[in-house]
């Protein structure tokens, strides 16, 4: 049974592998075929039958409680986004979304008077829309452009990211939570397909199923004409749509890194061949 018919299994099945017997607080004995736990070590330290568990991992039983579900989730050492995540899983079907949406008019302007780097992303990391000072950034941030796949596929925009595991690691971990378990969303499979495909590290952070929200940390940049650069991001909910963002990359006021976007901005670089090239097949090591 593949992960789009078995969401919770293969998500329960992949934290189970992340944890060790010591962080469990069990002898390790024995030889073990696989990292991490083995299914009847959960099932004990929960208090369910194994068969109970093993029920829940083949997706034969997609309905526990919530109490079993929190049992779990202490044995497998969940933190409240990953718990969050579970709940998710548990629920039958899939919430069939539009493939593509428009950016109401409203936002749209707002994102026109924005004197910062700003874009409209939806939940896929596809951008929508964007203003000139974002596209100066990243050419990567040009409508039509999909973050994910140029994180893990262009290496120009890889270099632009002297944080890039970091910054990978975050950006797999939000898509996972942002798609919870709408699994055979035809975009969502595309995606994913291709990094699995194209991307070593995209298919070693897949199989971890971390989940996590994008809290408006800072971004640290190294851009081709001026350098090192340090900027807030903020992703804020656009109304009357689901689950666009509009982003917002700023400095901090009076800071070398706002000097350095002023010249940016009032300089409107332009950019290097290498950074314009559109979906690249290979990746950075």
């Amino acid at each position: 049974m593949s992960e789009t018919t078995n969401a919770l299994g293969a998500y329960l099945r992949a934290r189970r592998e992340l944890v060790t017997p010591q962080q469990a607080g069990i002898p390790d004995f024995g030889v073990r075929r696989v990292p991490g736990l083995r299914r009847e070590e959960v099932a004990m330290l929960a208090g369910i039958s194994a068969d109970y568990y093993l029920r829940l991992e083949r997706g034969r039983n997609r309905n526990p409680s919530v109490p079993v579900l929190e049992s779990i989730a202490r044995v497998l050492h969940l933190d409240d986004d990953h718990f969050a995540h579970l709940l998710t899983l548990v629920h039958e079907g899939s919430r069939r979304r539009p493939r593509k949406q428009t950016p109401p008019a409203g936002a749209l302007k707002l994102l026109d008077s924005l004197i910062q780097p700003a874009f409209i992303e939806d939940r896929y990391f596809d951008i929508l829309a964007s203003n000139n000072l974002a596209r100066a950034l990243s050419p990567g941030l040009a409508v039509g452009g999909n973050q994910l796949r140029d994180l893990f596929l262009n290496p120009a925009e890889q270099a632009l990211h002297p944080e890039w595991e970091n910054v990978t690691e975050c950006f797999v971990a939000n898509l996972r939570q942002a798609v919870g378990n709408d699994v055979e969303d035809t975009r969502f499979v595309e995606l994913t397909g291709q990094l699995s495909l194209a991307s070593p590290r995209f298919r070693q952070l897949w199989a971890r199923h971390e989940v996590r929200s994008q809290r408006g940390t800072p971004i640290r940049l190294h851009h081709p004409q001026i350098g090192p650069l340090t900027l807030n991001r903020e992703r804020l909910n656009i109304s009357g749509t689901d689950a666009l963002m509009l982003v917002i990359y700023h400095p901090d006021p009076d800071s070398p890194d706002a000097e350095k976007l002023a010249l940016l901005a009032s300089a409107n670089l332009p950019t290097s061949p290498e950074r314009t090239r559109r979906r690249p097949v290979t990746e950075a090591g």
